[in-house]
């Protein structure tokens, strides 16, 4: 009797959690078919390398990405996908990306790889995205964190070691530091230690080894005595 009362109740239980695990499932898959852009972080005026996903989260094809640079973001190089064309507009700063074939088909995603230069000060790159489906539909990707189809951010923060002093104590950039290494004399202290203790070393060790010889000596010559007597 008890094991059916058992029985019936993880039935229960397994019928309750079944929707919500269903939810869930949805709401990680809704939550990763976002287009976004790596990496999430980088340094003021890096040359850094980008890559955008793009996820299909539609039952139709994805045939075109444009991706718009963020504000003091400079556009440099893309790479080459087989089977995409790629089309650079600087006076819009946006790339568009648009496939020759078939495109990106459902539950499938496609990687694109390009280098930019970040911006000299801190802040938030935000990249806007707009994906194309082949049914007419577009997808803006520009919304903030809270939005259903959310931007992608790059947080931009300080390189280290942006700054250093010098022996003067200004503060001047990396490779002014580093050149002012290689340029500027080395200060020697006035009461930095010389080589004089090495000297004082050697003349101890001349010493001990006359010392030694005489000790040698004189230690024959009593042999030598004893003998004789």
């Amino acid at each position: 009797m008890k094991t059916t009362n058992m029985n019936r109740t993880f039935k229960k239980l397994m019928a309750l959690a079944a929707p919500a695990s269903a939810a869930l499932l949805l709401f990680a898959t809704v939550a990763s078919a976002h287009v976004t852009v790596l990496p999430k972080e980088s340094s003021t005026g890096a040359w850094e390398t980008y890559t955008m996903k793009v996820p299909v989260e539609k039952d139709v094809n994805t045939n075109k990405v444009v991706l718009k640079m963020p504000e003091g973001v400079e556009f440099q190089q893309y790479e080459p996908i087989p089977g995409w064309t790629t089309t650079v507009d600087e006076s819009a700063g946006t790339v568009t990306w648009e496939a020759e074939g078939d495109g990106i088909a459902a539950g499938e995603f496609q990687r694109f790889t390009f280098v930019a230069k970040n911006p000299a000060t801190e802040g938030e790159a935000a990249w806007d995205a707009f994906q194309y489906y082949t049914d007419g539909s577009i997808v803006e990707w520009t919304g903030d964190e809270n939005a259903d189809t959310p931007h992608s951010i790059t947080t931009i923060g300080a390189a280290a070691g942006d700054t250093a002093a010098n022996a003067h104590g200004q503060t001047v950039s990396t490779d002014d530091a580093a050149a002012a290494a290689v340029s500027e004399p080395t200060e020697v202290a006035a009461d930095a230690p010389s080589d004089a203790p090495a000297q004082t070393n050697n003349v101890l060790l001349y010493v001990t080894l006359a010392l030694s010889i005489v000790a040698i000596g004189l230690s024959g010559a009593a042999l030598a005595t004893r003998k004789r007597k």
